[in-house]
């Protein structure tokens, strides 16, 4: 199992710390557009309203689909999957729910055999022209296997989801494509997840026909576990999966270079050393994955190596051509490392039309200006850096919105939520948009929590926004058509 393989090769394997490559430099307000793109319409009475949390994103020339939870339940799941799709690069936004997941979506949508759902995940198959979102379904409050919605008109409307598994206590899952037409598994899709009833084993499973049938459920050469996988796909075919162990101690990949057909056991990337977040916020060190035109992968995650006695969380990243061998640890220097800032649950894109020392990259991340704070005194924003050569250097941080109050997010059994991760997706013009959650004072007992995005232009390092940023959080809908064992429902 990978956690016992943790002590013994994960140790081993620790890679030292870099030292950073550029000073960053304390948050500036930004010029971006802030938009909201969805909110929660759910009345039903056992989940929180209004709440959204917990975005991906995945975009194809000037498509960009979006999923999040909404209608958190405090103790895990959510009343359906939301999506939030744009067409024009992320100019208008068009969103709605998937239907056949919950018995809690009608009359919104039609209604499906599970109680809740959470998870979700966006990927595009090419070959097949099939947009998909895979999501969790849950009956009470445990794993009900793993599902996929498709959709075959460009992300506007979604039939009925697809089982993936069927099996009980299923976690984390993760789907993404083979979207290279001369690659010799071209039109593949995979989907990743573990299992917390079987001690977090990792398991993936296959489709070529766009998402319609699925293969047998596979493990890891020896069978380990681990949570958060998130796959890449090379334009070779080779499929990498970033992820962290069972107990989010170490992060590590495993990889197939046979169309799925089977998979290695996993590659350290290095230890984990992670600051507990204040105030009782939901996070941890999940990673994000990324690639770039020439197949490098970038892995990041919040990490305290850096900081004076780990009492913050830098955003941290390492890298690999083949999914074996990773760079030095290095961290994103958005601040002075005595800075006191703490930065955690981060969303990282890569623009796949560039590369090698050109490629350029977007992070998103919460943070708190003081890390020192509790759960009455944190304020969270909402940051975001960029860099244009491949990670060498990163411009200035921005801070995209903020602050937040911590009693104005979702409530679960595992702290206050805007996600066990966010999203960032470049579209076709090479726009950033980051899709993140974001709060404002409840009204009563309704939550408003809801999903926004921004869009900026990578020029020099620095975000470019297309106009004048809101110094507010808009109200309404704006250009808008544990230990050892985790499970993070």
């Amino acid at each position: 199992m990978f956690a016992s393989f943790r002590y013994a090769r994960w140790v081993g394997a620790w890679i030292g710390a870099a030292a950073a490559v550029a000073v960053g430099v304390s948050p500036a307000l930004a010029n971006l557009t802030l938009t909201q793109i969805s909110s929660d319409p759910f009345t039903n009475a056992t989940s929180q309203h209004a709440t959204q949390v917990e975005p991906d994103t995945f975009s194809n020339g000037s498509t960009i689909v979006s999923a999040f939870q909404s209608g958190r339940f405090t103790d895990g799941g959510a009343s359906d999957i939301g999506f939030a799709t744009s067409t024009d690069g992320g100019a208008t936004w068009t969103h709605g729910f998937l239907p056949g997941v919950t018995r809690v979506s009608p009359p919104i949508v039609p209604a499906g055999p599970f109680d809740r759902v959470s998870d979700p995940s966006v990927a595009f198959d090419a070959r097949h022209s099939v947009w998909l979102i895979s999501s969790l379904p849950l009956t009470g409050t445990n794993g009900a296997g793993v599902i996929v919605s498709r959709s075959t008109d460009g992300g506007l409307t979604w039939g009925n989801p697809v089982t993936v598994n069927a099996d009980s206590g299923t976690d984390k899952n993760w789907t993404a494509c083979d979207n290279t037409s001369t690659s010799p598994f071209y039109g593949n899709c995979y989907t990743e997840w573990d299992n917390n009833a079987q001690g977090n084993l990792i398991q993936m499973s296959t489709s070529s026909d766009g998402g319609l049938t699925w293969g047998a459920k596979k493990t890891t050469a020896s069978g380990q576990a681990g949570i958060g996988g998130q796959p890449v796909v090379q334009a070779n075919g080779t499929v990498i999966v970033p992820i962290d162990n069972a107990n989010e101690t170490a992060v590590g990949a495993f990889r197939s270079t046979n169309g799925g057909g089977s998979w290695t056991d996993v590659t350290t990337i290095a230890l984990i050393r992670s600051h507990t977040v204040a105030g009782g916020l939901r996070s941890g060190p999940l990673p994000t994955a990324e690639i770039d035109g020439a197949g490098r992968v970038f892995v990041a995650w919040q990490d305290s190596r850096f900081r004076r006695s780990g009492r913050s969380n830098d955003i941290v990243y390492s890298t690999s051509s083949d999914g074996i061998t990773w760079s030095a640890v290095t961290r994103v220097p958005i601040d002075a490392t005595n800075s006191g800032v703490d930065h955690f649950i981060p969303g990282l894109a890569v623009d796949e039309s560039t590369s090698g020392s050109s490629a350029h990259l977007v992070l998103t991340y919460y943070f708190y200006p003081t890390a020192n704070c509790n759960a009455s005194t944190c304020q969270l924003d909402v940051g975001t850096i960029s860099s244009t050569n491949g990670a060498a250097s990163w411009g200035a941080a921005t801070m995209v919105t903020g602050p937040m109050t911590l009693s104005w997010l979702a409530s679960t059994t595992q702290g206050r939520m805007v996600g066990d991760y966010v999203s960032t997706s470049f579209n076709a013009s090479g726009l950033a948009h980051g899709v993140f959650a974001v709060a404002t004072a409840p009204s009563g007992s309704v939550f408003n929590e809801a999903m926004f995005t921004t869009a900026a232009a990578v020029a020099g390092g620095s975000l470019v926004g297309e106009v004048a940023a809101h110094d507010h959080i808009p109200p309404g809908i704006n250009n808008a058509n544990s230990h050892g064992a985790h499970s993070w429902k």
